[in-house]
């Protein structure tokens, strides 16, 4: 996706201009958290639908830059999707979907090849979400799983979330069954329609609360063994308080606390580690990451 993002100096006023920026980055919540994934040093693809035009070609390019395969079906006769992004003096965010080639990816541009040996394939919510996209993202959480892998969702948006009310989006979720659910906090009450994150364990085996600038909490299921004490709690919870980072613009910060959890995480698996220091590790891995984010220069994105 293309963002066109808007940061007003002052507050905008109806009728007239106020000085500011505008600028044309790369963006997309996918392919942010597929960028760091590469930069990060993990074997990363991306697979995506873009316009034959000038925008998709040089997404597409500056994401192979950052180490990472591209698959991209490029869709004649509609263009690369686009995000306004208006940011207020304050830094408040908000966005204006314009999705177009974005949700034409169809089931059957998966090809099972590029599901093969992988750890985990990641989603933001969009994926699960319009038409034909919707399915493909289903169809590529069914590959996942037909080979082993692990599956992460990030709830990513309120609005397009609960579209089609509460209801259809807790069942959506639950028919994806992550086994790694990010949310941030007003995501997390929206999806549940109370104040507990807790209750997202019934969605997925691991769930992380992005908190912003006081970090992040992680609730989890813990692995029952046949000798423990039954009252024994079946799930563990704690925060991860951080250093507050000051940023006008966290676009995409988001999607790169997700990467660096996800390295973090799949590197403590591997390693074998406990459970709650497998996910503490992960955590300020994605803090790390999501503060590298806010601290590199964003530069415009160039002709394709």
């Amino acid at each position: 996706m293309l963002d066109v993002v808007l940061a007003a100096a002052r507050p905008i006023e109806s009728g007239t201009d106020v000085p500011g920026r505008v600028e044309i980055r790369q963006g997309g919540s996918a392919a942010n958290t597929a960028r760091w994934l590469g930069r990060l040093g993990v074997a990363t693809q991306l697979v995506c639908s873009i316009g034959r035009d000038g925008a998709g070609r040089s997404l597409v390019l500056q994401l192979e830059r950052d180490d990472v395969t591209v698959h991209a079906r490029r869709i004649a006769g509609s263009r690369t999707g686009r995000i306004g992004v208006l940011v207020a003096p304050g830094g408040e965010r908000s966005f204006v979907a314009d999705r177009r080639a974005a949700d034409l990816l169809a089931p059957e541009d998966l090809q099972d090849a590029w599901f093969q040996r992988l750890d985990l394939v990641h989603l933001p919510i969009y994926s699960l979400l319009g038409e034909p996209l919707g399915r493909a993202g289903m169809h590529a959480i069914g590959l996942a799983r037909a080979h082993g892998a692990l599956v992460s969702l990030d709830l990513a948006s309120i609005g397009p979330m609960l579209a089609e009310g509460r209801r259809a989006a807790r069942e959506l979720v639950a028919g994806a069954r992550p086994d790694l659910l990010f949310a941030t906090e007003p995501e997390a009450q929206a999806l549940l329609g109370r104040h507990a994150p807790d209750g997202l364990l019934e969605l997925a085996e691991v769930v992380v609360i992005k908190l912003g600038d006081r970090g992040a909490r992680v609730v989890a299921r813990r692995p029952s063994r046949e000798d423990e004490d039954p009252a024994t709690p079946q799930s563990l919870a704690f925060d991860v308080a951080t250093p507050a980072l000051p940023a006008k613009d966290t676009t995409g910060a988001g999607d790169a606390f997700d990467a660096g959890f996800i390295a973090g995480w799949l590197t403590a698996r591997a390693a074998a580690r406990p459970l709650a220091d497998a996910l503490h590790r992960a955590t300020l891995q994605g803090h790390r990451t999501a503060a590298r984010h806010l601290g590199t220069p964003r530069v415009e994105l160039p002709a394709g």
